[in-house]
């Protein structure tokens, strides 16, 4: 018993290091997301970019299922700042989009957005050049409706509140308008990609302008 004491102490000092630690950022990050300047008007499930918790991120992500799809799709791009040229780095992209067959399917206990935005989602952060890349399967549009295929993102900058831009479209969608196809006020830049095919996969290049057609940015 007196062994199990000792050894049972330095464990429960541990746990509680970590408990504290986690306690400790989670009141910086609400701290930091209370100061943030409010921009891009509302949206709701924004929020779900804070869903990665601390855990780090890099600048390329693979999505639940890209290695078992039919049609595999890899978007790649460069995050700008506002002036359109100059690399932004550290920036955090949240992606979400639905299944083969056009469904939000969450996995098996899902908690928090993932409810609602299903298993196909991810978080980056864009390298020391804004360069960005997302591995994932081509979602298909909502079960009888004529809304074209499209890819959720939501945009995390430093110092302000995260914002939604516009979202990632095919140029071969028969569901594609002509006003997302040709866009006037796209939020960050136009979002329709220009497949190629690439070996067994789909490339398409998109880059993001931060701030672009966003509300009191």
């Amino acid at each position: 018993m007196h062994f199990q004491s000792q050894f049972s102490r330095p464990l429960f000092l541990s746990y509680l290091f970590i408990v504290a630690s986690i306690s400790w950022f989670s009141c910086i990050r609400a701290q930091s997301q209370n100061q943030d300047r409010h921009v891009g008007g509302p949206c709701e499930g924004c929020e779900a970019v804070y869903e990665y918790s601390d855990r780090p991120l890099s600048s390329s992500i693979t999505l639940p299922g890209y290695d078992t799809a039919q049609t595999k799709l890899i978007i790649y791009g460069v995050v700008f700042e506002k002036d359109g040229h100059t690399p932004a780095d550290d920036v955090v992209l949240y992606f979400y989009h639905t299944d083969a067959n056009g469904i939000y399917q969450p996995s098996p206990g899902a908690r928090g957005w993932e409810k609602r935005h299903g298993a196909l989602r991810g978080w980056l952060r864009t390298d020391n050049n804004g360069a960005y890349e997302i591995k994932t399967n081509r979602p298909a549009s909502y079960p009888n409706r004529n809304i074209p295929a499209h890819i959720h993102v939501t945009i995390k900058e430093h110092g302000l509140t995260p914002y939604y831009i516009t979202d990632y479209y095919y140029s071969d969608d028969p569901f594609l308008t002509d006003d997302q196809r040709d866009p006037k006020n796209a939020r960050g830049g136009s979002g329709v990609l220009h497949l190629i095919k690439n070996g067994v996969h789909w490339t398409g290049e998109r880059n993001i302008i931060l701030g672009k057609n966003i509300p009191d940015y």
